[in-house]
């Protein structure tokens, strides 16, 4: 029975513009969820509300599928309803100052709390210095020195006075106290010494010795006496200091009496103060030249400053980040270094946040590879992660042969929910060799690229173009334009009954169209003909490659029949794929059969040209052969396929079929039409399966007949199965109505044997043979003819048998 041609209706899944309840785009309010895609909705919003550690997201989806933006709304509009986390700010560690500490302050009382401190110092700076300045402090100062000076004196006189009954002079020089002899007061020289007899020399030295030894004990007394002025000016320093900052810090801690950290940092900040009461003196600058001043030392008072890490009074809601440069100091936070004198230094105060702090108490956005591509970013989102804090720290450190002095800050609690957005291998790779994935991602959002094209996907699908339109300031659309970009998202997946969510390819398209309908006398509206200008001239800048390649087959360089009928020759099709065009290309498939045993050979997998499914598909071919000819009798032949004039490796199965009527066609003798290409896929049963690039494969034959001359005999068999996805070029179904070309869909490999040789296939019967005058059946004695000249041929080569002698 004659198999029809497919008709021209089914060829293209076009849209009724009748059925588009608008006129222009402008009627339709933009969409902002996530459309086509309930399964990643669902999963997005579970994944976001769970609370429990682990269930961080990995949302999965290929480029331009709208995932970013589809995840970026979604999580703000929840991010919204939740409560705004806290601010943190880092402080002096008194005890400690290489580990500055963390403060936590409800929203906006971190930089209130800054100010305060601010004020404070402020305040200090003026109070202390007055407070030293006091009458009442002088005086104080000037009774405890008078005392000292008092009894120092006092005692002095009493060593001068013993000095003066012994007979000396008590004499204060440079190293010290000396005792002079005298007579009546007056000092002797040397030479009246010496003019002394021995027992008067021994008289004097003798009294010299108790007079030092009770000089020693003076001493002793009044450097005991210093210290104890030294430790009452002290206390005296200390009253007045506390008496000054104290009530000031006892204020701040009265305000800030619910936070007992701060509570704990006022009380070491009051006991700094006391204890460092001269770095609120006025400090002056050191000239060591005239006009060259040193550069200035750190100001003392620089410790006393809050660092406000994070602050959330201006937010509403919990924070949604978006780290575009993942890197880890941009996500865990840095120590800055400033230089002086030629070396670096650090304070507290130049510790900057990274993006998990800023993302605290709310989410945090991440692609994935541009997370894998920096070092030690991974490491740096696993252990915020698995240890609930963010800790800064400097990672050259590791890889300094000297370690040197850098800032250890106290690491800050983390709750922030994670979502790495990347394609599916990423996924799967990090799924496979990332032990502790699993176990932090747990919840994984699958973006598809396909959407269904019913009546609630196409409203969708136009509010969507509406809002690119709007985003984008571009002109709008009418319903001829609409109805022209729904099939055009159709043709990408190749599916009449569903459309892509690729909108990025939606989207330049729109933009494209906007180029031509300004280019088209200021149109008002993007119409139908603009939107067909914007993809020809899209593919016109792509094709230069298929262009030549037709031009080759045209001079016959690359040779192509599209017209009459020879033996062992089809012409199978293939898709190239250069980036982001893809395009059909016809190619020349032979097949020959001889006597030998050697079965069916594939030219290509000899000479390592063939991918591992086109040789999947080969050995397929070969059980199929089996299945049909080889139960009466062995399949003792020879043949060879090829496919002509291809010099790269030929991957995939699409051509099995095609192989196949090749084979047959040698086998049976039968002539196959030169004007009709093949594709499909075939099972050991013989049935016809799908392939992809159906559109393209038949454009691709379509236009090197029309190049070569439309004879209305020639046309491409496909897989029935791939009827519902072909969404052809108007030119092509124009031609199909004109019945210039043809498309014929097949389930089994005896349907495509009849149309390529217009001989019925022959169906097998119960004995296992076919009818005469059938394909099958003259395939059939072909195998059982080259069967036996084998045979006889062996029979002829076999070598005599030798007689063998008798023994007696």
């Amino acid at each position: 029975m004659a198999i029809r041609a497919l008709e021209p209706e089914k060829l293209r899944a076009k849209i009724d513009i009748s059925t588009l309840g608008f006129t222009t785009t402008e009627e339709i309010i933009p969409y902002e969820g996530i459309i086509g895609q309930e399964r990643a909705a669902h999963a997005l919003e579970f994944g976001l509300s769970i609370t429990q550690d682990g269930y961080n997201i990995y949302v999965s989806g290929i480029p331009g599928s709208g995932r970013v933006a589809a995840v970026e709304s979604t999580v703000k509009k929840i991010a919204e309803k939740l409560p705004i986390p806290d601010d943190w700010c880092y402080v002096h560690n008194f005890s400690h100052p290489d580990n500055p500490k963390c403060l936590r302050f409800p929203p906006g009382k971190a930089i209130i709390f800054k100010k305060d401190m601010q004020i404070l110092i402020d305040d200090l700076q003026v109070d202390v210095p007055k407070a030293f300045e006091s009458k009442f402090y002088e005086e104080q100062k000037n009774l405890i020195v008078r005392d000292f000076q008092n009894k120092k004196d006092e005692l002095i006189r009493e060593i001068e006075e013993d000095a003066k009954r012994a007979g000396f002079n008590l004499k204060s020089t440079t190293s010290g106290f000396m005792f002079i002899p005298a007579v009546e007061g007056k000092p002797l020289s040397e030479e009246d010494l010496e003019k002394l007899s021995d027992e008067a020399k021994k008289e004097i030295r003798d009294k010299q010795e108790i007079l030092y030894e009770q000089l020693s004990e003076i001493l002793r007394q009044i450097k005991q006496a210093e210290k104890t002025i030294k430790e009452k000016l002290e206390a005296l320093e200390r009253d007045t200091a506390l008496a000054t900052i104290k009530p000031k810090i006892e204020d701040l801690k009265d305000k800030y009496k619910d936070f007992s950290d701060v509570i704990s940092y006022l009380d070491e900040v009051l006991n700094d103060t006391v204890e460092n009461v001269e770095a609120f003196g006025d400090k002056k600058e050191m000239e060591i030249l005239p006009g060259l001043k040193l550069p200035a030392r750190e100001n003392p008072l620089i410790k006393y400053d809050v660092n406000v890490l994070i602050d959330n009074s201006q937010i509403k809601g919990a924070p949604v980040i978006k780290e575009s440069n993942p890197t880890y100091y941009n996500l865990t936070g840095r120590t800055e270094y400033r230089p002086s004198l030629g070396a670096m230094f650090t304070d507290f105060t130049m510790i900057k946040p990274g993006s998990f702090h800023r993302a605290n108490g709310g989410y945090l956005i991440l692609n994935t590879l541009d997370l894998l591509r920096n070092y030690f970013a991974w490491d740096a989102v696993k252990s915020t992660i698995e240890n609930k804090e963010i800790r800064i720290e400097d990672i050259n450190e590791q890889f300094r042969i000297i370690s040197t002095p850098s800032l250890k800050p106290q690491p800050v609690p983390a709750r922030v929910k994670v979502i790495l957005i990347g394609n599916p291998l990423l996924h799967l790779l990090l799924y496979t060799y990332e032990e502790s994935f699993n176990k932090l991602f747990k919840v994984k959002v699958d973006f598809s690229t396909i959407m269904e094209k019913d009546n609630k996907g196409i409203n969708e699908y136009v509010s969507v173009i509406s809002r690119i339109v709007r985003e984008n300031s571009l002109k709008h659309l009418d319903k001829t334009a609409v109805a022209k970009i729904i099939e055009f998202g159709s043709r990408i997946i190749e599916d009449q009954k569903k459309i892509s969510t690729h909108f990025i390819e939606i989207s330049d398209l729109i933009k494209e169209a906007n180029f031509w309908a300004e280019k088209d006398n200021g149109s008002s509206l993007i119409s139908a003909k603009h939107i067909t200008k914007a993809i020809e001239e899209k593919i016109y800048r792509s094709n230069l490659i298929e262009k030549r390649i037709e031009e080759l087959i045209h001079d016959n360089t690359i040779m192509v029949d599209v017209d009459g009928n020879t033996t062992g020759q089809i012409n199978g099709l293939s898709v190239m794929s250069i980036g982001d065009y893809m395009f059909g290309k016809p190619s020349r498939i032979t097949a020959t059969t001889y006597i030998g045993r050697g079965g069916v050979i594939n030219i290509e997998r000899e000479v390592k040209l063939s991918g591992s499914i086109h040789n999947k598909g080969f050995l397929i071919l070969k059980g199929l052969l089996g299945e049909k000819f080889g139960h009466k009798y062995p399949l003792i032949f020879n043949s060879t396929i090829c496919f002509e004039q291809t010099y790269q490796e030929i991957e995939g199965d699409s051509a099995s079929s095609t192989e196949y009527y090749a084979l047959i066609s040698s086998l049976s003798g039968i002539p196959i039409k030169q004007g009709i290409a093949v594709t499909g896929s075939i099972n050991q049963k013989g049935e016809i399966q799908p392939i992809g690039g159906v559109n393209e494969k038949i454009e691709g034959f379509y236009s090197v007949c029309k190049l070569k001359g439309l004879t209305g005999q020639q046309g491409v068999i496909i897989p029935e199965s791939n009827v519902k996805h072909l969404m052809l070029k108007e030119e092509v179904i124009e031609s199909v109505r004109e019945n210039k070309f043809h498309i014929w869909a097949v389930k089994t490999v005896n349907e495509g044997i009849e149309i390529l040789t217009g001989v019925p296939a022959g169906e097998k019967g119960k004995d296992g043979s076919y009818p005469e005058r059938t394909v099958n059946y003259a395939v059939g004695k072909k195998l059982i003819e080259l069967a036996r000249k084998y045979h006889n041929m062996e029979e002829i080569t076999k070598p005599p048998k030798t007689k063998s002698k008798k023994k007696k």
